[in-house]
């Protein structure tokens, strides 16, 4: 007997992802999905972003969250277009949900579009929602350990952003082992360090994600 039901869930998941992929190719969006733990730095890296980024893009957010609205709140006080889903227990967000928000924005306004994914470092990696790029926030309070303990999400992602860094010195955690283990995983990650809280390394990840795009 061979049970398919996580096969089959994934395979339609997939199929609904192209067509996100699809409708935001036309509309010439480009899409970053940003995964990682709870409280890795998530949203408050996309604030240290996003006005970074006004006067080159026109960028939108979807926030997910298990529950509250309070990190689509944080967004708003950004000005910038905003929708919340709420999976009500769901530990990822999935195509299906994202094709639906994705209809509330004005596409022909819209340049660059952030998905803030569920605190998560498991289910978030396997399921695709049409992006161009995963990019995994990883804190350094988290520990270096997690390269080896959850290498899917590692693998999938193009950019890996250590962030928090301001705290190094209070914690235990080897960055150059991170690193080093990240590019062993995927040769192709690309290792940024940064402090939303300082602003060091900021630069460095809005022009790497600037060259994304230029390419895209």
């Amino acid at each position: 007997m061979r049970i398919r039901v996580a096969e089959d869930i994934l395979k339609a998941n997939d199929l609904i992802a192209q067509d996100i992929r699809s409708i935001l190719d036309s509309a010439r969006v480009f899409c970053v999905n940003i995964l990682g733990s709870p409280g890795a730095g998530k949203t408050t890296l996309l604030e240290a972003t996003l006005p970074r980024l006004r006067e080159r893009y026109r960028a939108a957010v979807i926030q997910g969250d298990v529950e509250t609205s309070i990190d689509g709140e944080r967004m708003e006080a950004l000005h910038v277009p905003v929708v919340q889903i709420n999976t009500q227990g769901g530990c990822h967000l999935s195509a299906p949900m994202v094709s639906g928000a994705i209809g509330d924005f004005d596409l022909t306004e819209t340049d660059l579009l952030f998905i803030e994914n569920v605190g998560n470092l498991v289910c978030t990696a396997s399921f695709a929602l049409g992006e161009d790029m995963k990019v995994t926030a990883l804190s350094v309070t988290e520990g270096d350990d997690k390269i080896r303990k959850y290498p899917t999400i590692f693998l999938n992602s193009k950019v890996l952003v250590i962030t928090k860094t301001d705290l190094l010195p209070h914690v235990d955690f080897d960055f150059d082992k991170v690193a080093r283990e990240a590019k062993l995983l995927n040769p192709d990650i690309h290792v940024v360090p940064v402090s939303a809280k300082t602003g060091a390394g900021i630069d460095n990840w809005l022009a790497l994600l600037g060259k994304h795009i230029a390419v895209s």
